[in-house]
């Protein structure tokens, strides 16, 4: 049976991930109890056409049963059962848009003792288990529905023998860090052609740009320490079970540094690993806006 467990905070897109599944033919179940995951996969071994389950779970769960949660994730492997944890988070500014725009109620503040912003603050600590033992956390801040559809489609559904997805993001830090990064690396300290008129509405892809950094030692210098320590580190994180490897690269705006060395990175990986992908956040956020 392979199980996949949708968590994360309200608003942050469960159920278009949830969604997403049931079209691919998981048999989906929404806001199931974490206390019934075990009798879930009992069910399983019966009935042969819930060999694909995909199931969401929140804060409407009993606290002590998302305390519980690693314990019973422990029981289910033991029990060959394949657990796959996707944790979906967004930042409490683009939560509280969404609430706002929907005029949906938070369900932890249907008692009238929490405030949206406190409901949505404490919803992550109740939820901090499943987001701790998850092989896969996604910030759909940035991403339309139809990204997270693809996203889910891609990193969830494949098969279990392919490779871990790895892949480059650029950003800028001012716009905040990626919420699913899980490796950062601050290059800030680069010569920075914003400062060159003539490159300042360029970006990190333009050869201009590309010419300008060949200039100078250092991007060199920190694309090669940057490269050593992924080649060292991403076989443990195969090794981990992990679906997928967010190697997040911020500058200033996320314009010309971040982008000139995340696709310079990426490209690079792409001839020694079998799925690597390259991400220019802010580059791709000016494209949805213009």
């Amino acid at each position: 049976m392979q199980l996949v467990i949708i968590s994360g905070r309200s608003g942050s897109g469960k159920s278009a991930a949830l969604h997403a599944l049931e079209d691919l033919g998981y048999y989906a179940i929404d806001n199931l109890p974490a206390g019934l995951l075990i009798p879930l996969a009992e069910q399983a071994r019966i009935q042969s056409n819930l060999s694909r389950v995909a199931v969401s779970i929140d804060a409407r769960n009993l606290s002590r049963d998302l305390d519980h949660f690693p314990t019973i994730m422990q029981e289910l492997t033991a029990e060959g059962v394949e657990v796959n944890v996707v944790y979906l988070n967004a930042s409490a500014k683009t939560l509280l848009e969404r609430f706002s725009s929907t005029r949906r109620r938070h369900p932890l503040t249907r008692e009238g003792k929490l405030s949206l912003s406190e409901a949505i603050d404490k919803e992550q600590q109740l939820l901090d288990p499943l987001a701790n033992v998850a092989q896969l956390t996604l910030d759909t801040t940035r991403l339309s529905v139809h990204e997270l559809r693809s996203t889910i489609a891609r990193e969830v559904a494949k098969s279990a023998n392919q490779p871990t997805t790895l892949l480059f993001q650029s950003f800028g830090f001012k716009k905040g860090v990626p919420l699913d990064a899980d490796l950062v690396f601050d290059v800030r300290c680069l010569p920075n052609p914003f400062w060159e008129i003539k490159l300042r509405g360029l970006t990190g892809l333009d050869s201009q740009v590309i010419d300008f950094f060949k200039e100078s030692s250092r991007p060199q210098e920190m694309f090669d320490d940057i490269k050593s320590f992924v080649e060292h580190w991403l076989p443990r994180f195969v090794e981990s079970n992990r679906s997928y490897v967010a190697v997040c690269i911020g500058c200033t705006g996320g314009q010309h540094r971040s982008v000139y060395l995340a696709e310079k990175l990426g490209q690079h990986f792409q001839e020694l690993h079998p799925d690597v992908q390259i991400r220019h956040r802010e580059l791709n956020l000016n494209k949805q806006t213009n």
